[in-house]
C-alpha cells in the first residue's frame, strides 16, 4: 500500500470517528467526553481530541459540568443546533420532498414538488429539486453560507464518488450525471446516495434500529428495497448496490418488472404492483384510481378502516407476498429487526403490519423468526430526507481538512464518498 492510500486510510477513518461522535453528541446531547467514549468504543484521549475540533467548528458546544461520583466535575457537550443547516432530497418517483433541518437534525422547513407521469426527465427532475430548495432555504431563512451540505436520495444504482445516477429502472435512467446537473443550479456542495441507504441510517440514528447491530429497513414504495445494517454499521456491498431485494424473483414467469425480469418482489408489493394486485380482484373497482399511485393507496387503507370486503383482501393478498419475500430476509440475515418504512408501509399501517407478521410466522425458521421484530418505522417526519441529511452531514466532515486550501467561492459539490 503507497504513502498516499495509507494517508487516505488514515484520514477516512479519522473523519468516521470524527462522525461518529457527533452522532452520538446528538443522539445524548448533553453527554460527557466519558460518556462518549463508552457509547463509540475509541479512547477518552481520541473522543478529546475529536470533541476538541467538533468545538473548533461550532457544531457542538460546552454546555457546563456533572457531577461525577466523588471525582472532579466532568465537563458536558452538546450539538449547536444554529451552527450549520443540513438539506435532506428524496426524490421518488411520484414526488420531490426537501427538508432543511438544524444541525440537531431537527426539521426546519419543508417542501414538496408533484412529479406527474412522464415528468421523469432528468432536466425536468432537477428542476423540481432546484425549486424546493430554493423553498426551504427561503422559508427557514438561513444564509447560504450555513448550508453545510445538501444529500441527495435518488431511487436505484447510485455511483457516490462520480454523483451519477447509474440505473434507475423505473423511470429507464442509465448514466446519468445528476449532481452535475444539480450543481448547474444548487451552490451548496452535494452528495448522492439512495433510499434504502437512507432509510436505514435514519432508522439507525432515530428510529427502531436505533441500538440494533443487525436490522433490516423495507422501502415499501413505487419501488421496493431494503436497506441494511449488519454488525452496527451501513451493508453497502462491494458496489453500493446492497439491498435490491426488490428485484429478486418471488414468482416463477411472474409479472414483468421494469428491471426486464419477471416476478420479482417490487411487481407484487410496491405501489404499482398493489394497484394490479386491486385490477385483477375487481376491475371496475372504486378503490382504483388509475395513474394516480397515492389514491389507491389512501383509498385502500380508508377502505380496510371501513372492512370493505375488496380492500380488505386486496392489503391480505398483497401482505401475503409481502411476508414471504420478507420471512428470506429473517432466514437469510438474522436481523434482530425488521422495519417497514416509506409512504406505502405509512399509509397502509397496523393492517398490513398485522397480516405480514402472520405470513412470515408461516414461512420464516422458528429460531431467527423468534429473535425478530416487526414493526412499523416510528419516524414521524420523512426518512429518506432524514437520511439524505446524514450523508450531507458526513460529506461536512469529511471535508473539513480539505477546505481552507480546496474549497473555491464556486464549489458547489463534493465527488468524494463519505465514509460509511
Amino acid at each position: 500500500m503507497g504513502a498516499d492510500a495509507v494517508k487516505r486510510t488514515s484520514r477516512d477513518i479519522r473523519t468516521a470517528n470524527r462522525y461518529e461522535v457527533l452522532r452520538q453528541i446528538i443522539a445524548r446531547s448533553p453527554t460527557s467526553r466519558q460518556e462518549l467514549a463508552a457509547a463509540t468504543g475509541l479512547s477518552l484521549a481520541t473522543v478529546a481530541t475529536l470533541v476538541g475540533e467538533l468545538l473548533d467548528l461550532r457544531m457542538i458546544t460546552e454546555v457546563g459540568f456533572e457531577d461525577s461520583a466523588g471525582g472532579r466535575p466532568r465537563g458536558l457537550v452538546a450539538v449547536d443546533s444554529a451552527g450549520g443547516a443540513l438539506i435532506g432530497v428524496d426524490i421518488a418517483e411520484t414526488y420531490v420532498r426537501v427538508e432543511l433541518f438544524d444541525l440537531a437534525l431537527n426539521v426546519l422547513a419543508r417542501a414538496d414538488e408533484d412529479m406527474r407521469p412522464g415528468e421523469s426527465h432528468p432536466e425536468q427532475v432537477v428542476g423540481h429539486v432546484a425549486a424546493a430548495v430554493g423553498s426551504v432555504v427561503a422559508q427557514a431563512g438561513v444564509e447560504g453560507a450555513r448550508v453545510l451540505g445538501v444529500g441527495v436520495s435518488v431511487p436505484g444504482q447510485v455511483d457516490r464518488d462520480t454523483g451519477i445516477a447509474e440505473y434507475a429502472p423505473n423511470w429507464d435512467w442509465h448514466d446519468v450525471p445528476l449532481l452535475d446537473l444539480l450543481a448547474e443550479h444548487i451552490a451548496h456542495p452535494l452528495y448522492l446516495d439512495n433510499p434504502l441507504r437512507a432509510c436505514a441510517v435514519a432508522e439507525l440514528w432515530f428510529g427502531a434500529a436505533r441500538g440494533r447491530g443487525d436490522a433490516v429497513v423495507v422501502n415499501l414504495g413505487t419501488g421496493v428495497g431494503a436497506g441494511l445494517a449488519l454488525g452496527g454499521g451501513l451493508h453497502r456491498g462491494v458496489s453500493n448496490s446492497a439491498g435490491e431485494w426488490g428485484h429478486t424473483t418471488l414468482v416463477l414467469d411472474g409479472r414483468l418488472c421494469h428491471c426486464g425480469n419477471h416476478g420479482c418482489v417490487e411487481t407484487y408489493v410496491g405501489a404499482p404492483g398493489i394497484m394490479l394486485n386491486l385490477r385483477e380482484l375487481s376491475p371496475r373497482s372504486p378503490l382504483l384510481h388509475p395513474g394516480d399511485q397515492t389514491a389507491t393507496i389512501d383509498a385502500l387503507a380508508r377502505g380496510v378502516a371501513a372492512d370493505d370486503p375488496v380492500a380488505v383482501k386486496v392489503v391480505r393478498d398483497t401482505a401475503r407476498y409481502l411476508g414471504a419475500a420478507i420471512a428470506d430476509l429473517v432466514n437469510l440475515l438474522n436481523p434482530e429487526v425488521v422495519v417497514l418504512s416509506s409512504w406505502v408501509a405509512a399509509t397502509l399501517g397496523e393492517p398490513l403490519l398485522h397480516e405480514v407478521r402472520e405470513t412470515v410466522a408461516q414461512h420464516a425458521l422458528k429460531r431467527p423468526y423468534a429473535t425478530t421484530e416487526i414493526v412499523l418505522s416510528p419516524i414521524p417526519t420523512d426518512p429518506v430526507c432524514l437520511g439524505a441529511a446524514t450523508f450531507a452531514l458526513e460529506g461536512a466532515l469529511q471535508s473539513v481538512g480539505q477546505r481552507n486550501h480546496k474549497r473555491t467561492a464556486g464549489s458547489a459539490r463534493s465527488r468524494t464518498a463519505p465514509p460509511s
